[in-house]
């Protein structure tokens, strides 16, 4: 796309200062041309882990995420904000840690749970997507949101999204698009059959979404939040039995390997290829559509892969709701020609919370709210003077080294799961298991986690629990009669 003329950017330069000086939230008039802000593309994919994705070492091939790691900035120590998915997109939208939500939103929220209905993203928990559209950025949700189903005050269209199109509980069956046996796929708030399975039906309203703004003056944020490779959530419409089961497209079994022969890690990649094809169907949209020059895509994943649904975390640790590393490190890419150059690696500690930061110094955005993530636009910008395949960035390192990031579960009775806590700071990482004492790991020597160092280094283990219970304190929300808050 190309840039704007001088004349044009006078004009932008002049009304930024006018917008400073009368307070305007968003120094950005709605109507600038996108060209001088970036298109951001969010794809968020679902129980897929650090094993998962072909450029992360995986046996299942997905070039075409592969290809935005060729052209783009690939992490190698990126976090997610929770092993768990609810909280790990609250972590994600809000830039905070999930300890801080209102509701607790440590574990995930359940589709037929009563009191679960009552819970989720409170108006007064800001998400990035919420400046962005101030900042004048037409924004749209495509897929699982997962942050509340019960009332109207969760919905995503109240958090920052104009249009969403999916389904708000953690899961649903890949073919009926229903929860089990309960509907649970919107266009709004109205309850929709779009009778595409689950994965191309999302890839093609994304598509839909880039050929309607191809043309308009305002950027866009476009939300893909995949739930592939999760399982399905199968209902027997007779029975009314509902069952976890996965359920990848016939077609895309047969594309499978022969060399991956277990059955269960065959019907996980079978979902994993069908959706890497949609990912190729985006970014080659974006590429006909003349955007992908000035369009910012961002791949990550919500927390680690689960083994018992076919997931892999290899080598590392644990997996999803568990809080070592294979819960919790995952792959992410940056892709933005504008920016970064092709094959650039970063191996700084990021996490999902820094998306909020970013994106909105990206768009221009006044008047955000601290955050405890950091921007990577420091990142990105060292990386143009890097060679292709470098390590970067080296620039701030004093800040980037001294960041804490913590992680903590919640019970949960219905999946048989207790609380985990953990903290990382600088190379060391404390994981402290429901049961049995607390895990010291040197992540620098150590990333598999095998070697538990807290018998060696006593004051080290102290140090860093009561980091985390002082950092567990300071975040706990104040509970108030119209927005109860439930215990972790």
């Amino acid at each position: 796309m190309q840039s704007t003329s001088k004349s044009v950017r006078q004009f932008l330069f002049v009304w930024a200062c006018l917008a400073i000086q009368l307070g305007i939230t968003s120094v950005w008039p709605r109507g600038c041309p996108a060209a001088d802000r970036p298109n951001i593309v969010m794809i968020f994919t679902d129980d897929q882990g650090w094993h998962d994705v072909g450029c992360y070492g995986s046996e299942i091939p997905t070039p075409n995420i592969d290809a935005l790691s060729e052209r783009g900035m690939k992490f190698t120590q990126f976090y997610a904000a929770s092993s768990i998915c609810t909280p790990s997109r609250y972590g994600l939208l809000t830039g905070r840690f999930p300890t801080r939500s209102h509701d607790q939103l440590l574990s995930a929220l359940m589709f037929l749970s009563p009191d679960d209905a009552q819970r989720g993203i409170r108006t007064h928990e800001p998400t990035y997507v919420e400046h962005l559209a101030r900042a004048g950025y037409t924004t749209a949700l495509v897929g699982k949101w997962h942050l509340g189903h019960g009332g109207e005050q969760f919905w995503p269209t109240n958090h920052g999204f104009e249009s969403f199109f999916g389904h708000t509980g953690g899961c649903v069956d890949f073919f009926s698009l229903h929860y089990g046996t309960h509907p649970d796929w919107y266009r709004g708030r109205e309850l929709v059959s779009p009778g595409t399975y689950a994965t191309q039906a999302i890839t093609d309203e994304a598509l839909d979404f880039l050929q309607r703004q191809s043309s308009a003056r305002e950027p866009f944020y476009l939300h893909v939040a995949y739930n592939a490779p999760h399982f399905g959530k199968a209902g027997n419409m007779q029975t009314g039995e509902i069952t976890n089961t996965m359920q990848p497209q016939p077609s895309d079994l047969e594309l499978v390997p022969k060399s991956i022969d277990n059955p269960l890690r065959r019907a996980f990649a079978a979902k994993v290829m069908g959706m890497d094809r949609g990912i190729g169907q985006i970014m080659a949209s974006l590429e006909q559509l003349d955007l992908a020059g000035n369009t910012c895509v961002i791949f990550m994943t919500d927390h680690g892969g689960d083994p018992k649904y076919g997931g892999s975390n290899h080598p590392l640790r644990g997996g999803k709701a568990t809080l070592f590393e294979g819960g919790l490190r995952v792959p992410c890419i940056v892709r933005w020609p504008q920016r970064i150059q092709p094959g650039a690696v970063c191996d700084r500690i990021t996490c999902a919370i820094d998306v909020f930061p970013t994106v909105c110094e990206l768009a221009g955005a006044a008047d955000t709210p601290k955050t405890d993530g950091f921007s990577w636009r420091s990142l990105w910008t060292q990386s143009e003077h890097t060679q292709a395949g470098a390590v970067s960035p080296t620039a701030d390192s004093g800040l980037w080294n001294a960041r804490v990031l913590l992680w903590r579960t919640g019970t949960h009775q219905e999946l048989s799961r207790k609380s985990w806590t953990a903290i990382r700071r600088q190379q060391y990482k404390i994981v402290r298991p429901p049961e049995g004492a607390p895990l010291l790991f040197d992540l620098s020597q150590d990333p598999r986690e095998t070697t538990d160092l807290a018998a060696q280094k006593p004051e080290l283990v102290r140090e860093l629990l009561d980091l985390s219970q002082n950092m567990l304190r300071q975040h706990r929300p104040t509970p108030s009669s119209s927005n109860k808050a439930v215990n972790p």
